[in-house]
């Protein structure tokens, strides 16, 4: 009786899981992944060099001693220079502060008023498209430009179009719109030396951005409106509602991410105001917080680089706020 021979099985065994390389392929040749790398490589750099390497030493210098004139001459002082913010220089800081609210509360206002340009402008009046260009040219002029346009046009004492209007071109008759800083009202608080309240050239000036934030308000709403569903006016009106109920209950919630966007945009508008007020030359009772940051660092009675500093990190706080607050609210509609 022949034995049957069985040849003997080779078993594989698989290679250790800390071990397994998958290859994976790309479709980029090197030419393209060079490419890429230098667009999103070269815009980072620059990003990080002229934003977050002078917001960084910023921070850094807000708690030192340093006139500006020589590197390596800072003394750490710690929280003194916040602490002169808040106390000492309480003269400074709180109006300055003051005129920031009162420019977001006014264009807090005039975003109503873009949002009814772009709902009558959504119409498709005749016309419509000249309104816009009249409305939109504003946006694409500096705020420097606009200060400059409105001294020497609107606001101008002999030749100004509101002095012509009034009749107070007459010498000694005249109107001093940017020059006045009456206050049109003040109130005191506790522990402050200085009243705050509203000049009339600093209202003079907020007149002036109005120009430029409505035309900008008015494009963002009338983009979202062009977007909505016709159905859904066509829904509410079959339910009986008149326009103002569906604008109201309709329409403007589903234009929620504009309403973020444009109230970002509103604060940040109001917090960095700077260039309109100094190329208006800083007229008394129109500070704010940037040009507070401007005048410690190379203004008159500069070189107060550390206070300077101070000044800007708040304003950056205050801004990083709303700029976190609107990315967690764009996260969480994305997520649902």
């Amino acid at each position: 009786m022949a034995a049957e021979m069985t040849a003997p099985v080779e078993t594989v065994t698989a290679p250790p899981v800390g071990r397994r390389r998958r290859r994976r392929y790309s479709q980029l040749s090197r030419g393209d992944k060079i490419t890429l790398w230098l667009m999103a490589g070269i815009p980072t750099v620059i990003h990080v060099v002229f934003v977050w390497v002078p917001a960084f030493m910023t921070i850094a210098l807000s708690f030192t001693k340093w006139d500006g004139l020589k590197l390596g001459t800072w003394q750490p002082i710690g929280f003194a220079n916040y602490w002169a913010v808040f106390t000492v220089f309480d003269g400074k800081f709180f109006p300055a502060l003051f005129n920031n609210v009162l420019l977001l509360i006014f264009l807090s206002l005039c975003s109503i008023v873009g949002v009814l340009f772009a709902y009558l402008l959504d119409k498709n009046i005749r016309g419509s498209a000249i309104y816009q260009s009249i409305f939109y040219m504003p946006v694409v002029l500096s705020l420097a430009i606009v200060g400059f346009i409105w001294k020497s046009v609107m606001y101008s004492p002999r030749q100004g179009l509101f002095n012509v209007v009034l009749g107070r071109t007459a010498q000694g008759n005249q109107i001093d719109w940017v020059g006045n800083s009456e206050k049109i009202f003040q109130f005191h608080i506790p522990g402050l030396d200085t009243p705050l309240g509203l000049t009339k050239n600093f209202a003079a000036i907020l007149i002036a951005m109005a120009w430029r934030h409505i035309g900008y308000v008015m494009v963002l709403y009338l983009a979202g409106l062009k977007s909505v569903d016709p159905a859904m006016r066509e829904a509410a009106a079959i339910d009986g509602c008149n326009e103002w109920q569906a604008f109201r209950r309709v329409i403007f919630p589903v234009m929620k991410p504009i309403n973020v966007v444009v109230f970002v945009i509103t604060v940040i508008e109001a917090l960095r105001a700077f260039d309109i007020i100094f190329a208006l030359k800083s007229p008394p009772g129109t500070k704010v917080l940037g040009i507070l940051v401007r005048d410690n660092l190379v203004g008159e009675g500069g070189g107060q680089v550390g206070l300077g500093s101070a000044y800007g990190v708040i304003l950056l706080l205050l801004c990083l706020g709303f700029i976190i607050w609107y990315l967690i609210n764009n996260y969480r509609e994305a997520e649902t």
